[in-house]
């Protein structure tokens, strides 16, 4: 019986291990290419080891886009904490303090998520003119934190419909009032839901492109518009290239490493069901 159980985990893991590599060989080419001085940058040795491992391309790399990586941070954070709040705040609201409305409301909410970013590059543009934040940073940010409501708020609600009633009921009894209830009750115990929004939301934001081009100037641009722009017009140092995108994916892949766990536990724990 152990024997079979044995034979049946390892063609249960072996695909899965396939595939790990599978998806591991650009991030191992990336490195790799990054520790190269540019002479052994080439096609045909791509696999093979560098000769002598040297951090100066990821130095060269980070002098050249670290204006940029903190542009990205400013920007990030705020709207990843912003609009995982906004969203918490409609969740609770739409999910266990029902009102007049509130089942055509959600669905308007909703239908943001489906607007295709290309249909309103114009009039974004045209708005964070009128209030003076074209070009910079925070008007980047105010605009994931309003492409980001959507998801948040649809996160939340469901997340909050999961929780027994009777909670918000003995609340109320207490004389809890609608932010008392959200405050001292249901906050507490959307931490899951939180870390999966923030995770989402901070994904987004930092590897958004198209927003980040059209929205800011040279001085505030993020480090995905930047390292588009790296490459030089006639020699493109690849092995510079491939440290500076490593650099990119690094806090992504930080935020994954240290808060992916409890990224499953949001999302088993009714964050995303309905």
């Amino acid at each position: 019986m152990a024997a079979i159980k044995s034979r049946s985990r390892f063609w249960l893991y072996l695909p899965l291990l396939l595939m790990s590599v599978f998806y591991l060989i650009p991030m191992f080419i990336m490195l790799n290419t990054g520790f190269k001085s540019f002479e052994e940058v080439s096609l045909k040795t791509m696999w093979k080891l560098p000769a002598d491992f040297s951090l100066d391309n990821f130095v060269a790399a980070y002098q050249a886009l670290a204006p940029n990586l903190w542009n990205s941070i400013r920007m990030v954070v705020p709207a990843a904490i912003i609009s995982s709040f906004l969203g918490s705040l409609n969740g609770f609201v739409l999910a266990q303090w029902k009102f007049k409305g509130a089942d055509y409301i959600f669905p308007i909410i909703l239908f943001g998520m489906f607007i295709p970013y290309q249909s309103v590059l114009i009039p974004l543009v045209q708005f964070t003119r009128a209030i003076n934040l074209y070009g910079g940073v925070w008007g980047l940010m105010l605009t994931h934190v309003i492409y980001g409501i959507p998801i948040t708020t649809l996160t939340f609600r469901n997340y909050y419909a999961s929780l027994p009633r009777e909670l918000v009921d003995a609340s109320r009894i207490d004389g809890a009032g609608l932010l008392g209830t959200y405050r001292h009750i249901l906050l507490p115990l959307s931490i899951p839901s939180f870390v999966v929004v923030l995770i989402w939301q901070f994904t987004a934001a930092w590897n958004d492109f198209l927003f980040a081009v059209v929205l800011t100037n040279n001085e505030n641009w993020p480090i995905t518009v930047a390292l588009n722009n790296l490459a030089g017009s006639q020699i493109i140092e690849w092995n510079v290239q491939m440290a500076a995108a490593f650099m990119a994916a690094v806090p992504t892949l930080l935020i994954y490493i240290f808060l992916g766990r409890y990224f499953l536990r949001g999302l088993l724990s009714g964050a995303l069901k309905e």
